[in-house]
């Protein structure tokens, strides 16, 4: 039982050193360019009437005013379409384009966003989901900080909003296990390709870079597209940045635990190499991880051990702009949820039936 303690202790020890990491090392430094180059933003949409207008709107605010923004209407059914007209109608800087089927070996989104490449004029190519709400300064700062740092891609997980309980059950898991796994700095600072995150909802790439590569189109049939672009990227020789949180950009991914559950079930292995041993793994360590703990080293021990966990989960939260006192009462709980989400990816696994948005994914 000793030996198991010392193993929870140690992979502790691991998070919450790399959760300090990301606390201190945020790179949230702010960077100025007197550059006016063109940005092309494109949007992916499918059935996304309920945001739409929020997105176009954020962006037509924006106090970065050299940008074009294209909209691909991935075959919707409900209102998106006509949306997006009623802005293009009064904006020329905006553009709709129809899809006209899903080709042989795609998947949806991954099609949309080569599509939209296709289309785009710009220095660099800003991809954002259409659920993303964006503040002034967001485009400007990724202008400048690719500029400087000279990166092929830069990626930012937004702020994210939680509404209900279920959603704060569900939505800081993502960023509990990257921020404890993997430092961000070294995305960027590292070569090594297996150290690779990003996120789809926010993805700006150097437009010459991305043509040259066609990250959508090596990705054409994978789930989780945005961290393999990245680990393709690196192994390309391509720099890439990756922020846990911008202030300026915020999404409410989900509105339930169920439609967050089936969310994170499609890309949660991604975390742990699709293995699901291992995912298994962390879940067992870190939340059975105590017992071991308190039988070998009794209370002095657990409350040493129960003390680095807390510290973990606040600067997680910290660093990912998150609610610090939510996440540490919920902490509990989200870990059972852990379980549930990796179970529930296991059964759609075997079953092969991931379904989003109306389409079955591969």
């Amino acid at each position: 039982m000793e030996y198991l303690a010392i193993v929870v202790i140690v992979f502790t020890f691991f998070q919450l050193v790399v959760s300090l990491v990301n606390l201190l090392f945020g790179q949230k430094r702010q960077y100025t360019t007197d550059r006016n180059c063109l940005v092309s933003v494109l949007i992916p949409a499918r059935n996304e009437e309920n945001n739409i207008t929020n997105i176009l709107t954020d962006l037509l605010e924006q106090d970065y005013f050299n940008i074009e923004i294209i909209v691909f209407d991935d075959q919707s059914s409900d209102k998106t379409p006509e949306k997006v007209m009623l802005f293009a109608e009064k904006n020329s800087g905006i553009q709709l384009i129809r899809s006209e089927g899903l080709p042989e070996g795609w998947l949806g989104k991954n099609y949309a966003c080569h599509s939209l490449a296709r289309k785009a004029g710009g220095e660099y190519l800003l991809f954002l989901d259409a659920d993303v709400r964006v503040k002034d300064g967001l485009i400007s700062g990724a202008v400048a900080r690719a500029d400087h740092l000279n990166t092929g891609l830069i990626s930012v997980f937004p702020k994210q909003e939680m509404v209900s309980t279920g959603e704060s059950l569900t939505v800081p898991l993502m960023k509990y296990i990257l921020l404890t796994l993997l430092p961000l700095i070294l995305v960027r600072k590292s070569h090594f390709s297996t150290l690779s995150a990003a996120n789809g909802q926010f993805m700006f790439f150097n437009a010459q870079t991305y043509k040259k590569l066609l990250p959508h189109l090596k990705m054409k049939d994978r789930k989780v597209e945005d961290i393999e672009i990245a680990r393709y990227l690196k192994k390309s020789g391509v720099r890439i940045a990756c922020l846990a949180s911008d202030k300026n950009i915020s999404c409410r991914m989900y509105h339930s635990f169920s439609e967050a559950v089936d969310g994170f079930a499609k890309n949660v292995n991604m975390f742990f190499g699709n293995s699901y041993f291992l995912s298994l793994m962390f879940w067992l360590i870190t939340t059975l991880g105590f017992v071991p703990v308190l039988i070998s080293y009794g209370i002095t021990g657990l409350v040493f051990y129960l003390a680095a966990v807390i510290c973990i989960r606040t600067a997680v939260s910290i660093a990912g702009n998150e609610p610090v006192i939510r996440n540490i009462l919920l902490a509990v709980f989200q870990q059972f949820v852990l379980l549930i989400i990796i179970a529930r990816s296991i059964r759609l696994k075997l079953k092969k039936q991931y379904i989003w948005k109306g389409r079955k994914l591969a």
